[in-house]
């Protein structure tokens, strides 16, 4: 997981025009009586509300706040009455001061956690606007690559980017995260560890880490400044063979990809290899994009939402690569990264290697809310050219090999010593 993306995420937003809110009022218990009293109106008169659009956007239906299936109004008098109840509680019983604004924004966020989905999630405007940081690349931080073992949740650095101040603190790659500012790393998933790392441009953040080359424990403090992450790397191999690490899928990483390629065509390149490693995902279009430079005319993915509706993502066939291609994979790269690895594979247009890719097949769509807040939620599967459907499953690799570093000592990553990079030369060396 980099710092400066969402593990996993296919973004796609669409804003739908509603009508504003009425202007909120002041106290815990206006709140809530106004809340409850616009509740009962809505449900009297049956209010429908209807936004007809098209394309990406969708249709808003609200019909007395109920939600279509077997559960019925989600506000009805029974839920009113509890919700009031606890509120009671809370107001009569709760040892510190209350924020209203605080209770509300629990509501709405309990609201989508009951959907029982991972990916879904209520955002406050702040937390939407520090969203859009992964599509763009642009942030307050410190310039570090980060990722997250599932298991133990121990977050770890996966790189360093030059000119950024975790270089210049003295942050390595594979040091260990134990603390951010007197938090505990692994109490909390990557992408909220992160929100703790950003800040203010200026400012420090203090971090605890370990490194396990040398057994030290160590101390930073990194000062935030503006950073632009390039989502793209590149450089020769060997004479003939060429190598592009993409990061993450954000706005610019077509247009970084596309000049990376120029460089390396123009150094003699005759083949190359895609590295895809711990890419956790990004923007659909931005990987179609990408595959449409390297793919011949035809398919290259398509979604399915719970209506059968089927959108298709296709290349032009205006430019394809003619060289051969190796592709680096491994439990780590997620969504758009398996969009990629999966059209390679079913067109046969390459040679994936490393591990069985994480499984996430599902698109999520962010929607802006009229009050700046937003929503985001699972709105459709997707599919690789040849119908495979991977959520919960993944890519396997052609070649499957488990990442070694073999260098003895162990210490500073360099390309020759990764076994993987290594299969990958001799595959094309072969060809």
């Amino acid at each position: 997981m980099n710092e400066h993306q969402e593990n996993g995420m296919i973004h796609q937003e669409s804003n739908a025009a509603v009508p504003e809110k009425c202007e909120k009022k002041s106290g815990l218990w206006k709140g809530i009586l106004l809340g409850v009293f616009l509740t009962m109106l809505i449900g009297t008169i049956g209010i429908y509300l209807v936004c007809l659009v098209t394309g990406s956007r969708i249709m808003i239906t609200n019909r007395g706040s109920r939600l279509a299936g077997e559960g019925g109004a989600v506000l009805d008098s029974e839920a009113i009455s509890k919700i009031n109840e606890l509120a009671a509680y809370i107001d009569l019983y709760y040892y510190d001061e209350i924020d209203a604004e605080s209770l509300k924004n629990g509501l709405y966020a309990g609201l989508i956690d009951g959907v029982e989905d991972k990916y879904s999630t209520y955002y406050t405007a702040e937390e939407y606007q520090q969203s859009q940081v992964s599509m763009t690349g642009k942030y307050y931080g410190i310039g570090a690559g980060l990722t997250q073992d599932t298991s133990t949740m121990v977050v770890s650095v996966t790189k360093i980017y030059e000119g950024t101040p975790s270089e210049a603190a003295g942050l390595l790659a594979e040091d260990i995260i134990l603390s951010v500012d007197g938090v505990d790393a692994t109490s909390m998933e990557v992408t909220e560890l992160v929100q703790l790392i950003r800040g203010e441009e200026g400012t420090t953040v203090h971090l605890e880490v370990y490194r396990p080359g040398t057994g030290e424990y160590l101390s930073f403090d990194v000062e935030r400044a503006n950073v632009t992450l390039p989502s793209v790397d590149s450089e020769m191999l060997t004479e003939e063979i060429g190598y592009i690490r993409i990061e993450s899928f954000e706005t610019d990483t077509a247009h970084q990809f596309e000049q990376a390629l120029t460089e390396l065509e123009g150094a003699g390149m005759q083949s190359l290899v895609v590295d895809l490693r711990y890419n956790g995902g990004g923007l659909v279009d931005s990987v179609v994009q990408i595959l449409d430079d390297i793919l011949p005319e035809g398919l290259l993915v398509y979604t399915e939402d719970k209506y059968g509706n089927r959108q298709e993502y296709k290349s032009s066939g205006d430019t394809h690569f003619d060289y051969p291609l190796v592709v680096l994979i491994n439990q780590d790269s997620a969504s758009a990264s398996e969009i990629f690895a999966g059209a390679i594979k079913d067109y046969e247009y390459g040679t994936l290697i490393g591990t069985t890719t994480f499984g996430k097949g599902i698109v999520q769509s962010v929607f802006k809310l009229s009050d700046g807040d937003a929503v985001k939620l699972t709105t459709a599967k997707y599919f690789t050219p040849n119908g495979n459907y991977i959520h919960g499953v993944g890519i396997e690799p052609d070649i499957e090999l488990e990442y070694e570093y073999l260098n003895p000592e162990g210490e500073s990553y360099e390309m020759q010593y990764d076994n993987q990079i290594q299969k990958a030369i001799e595959v094309l060396s072969e060809e």
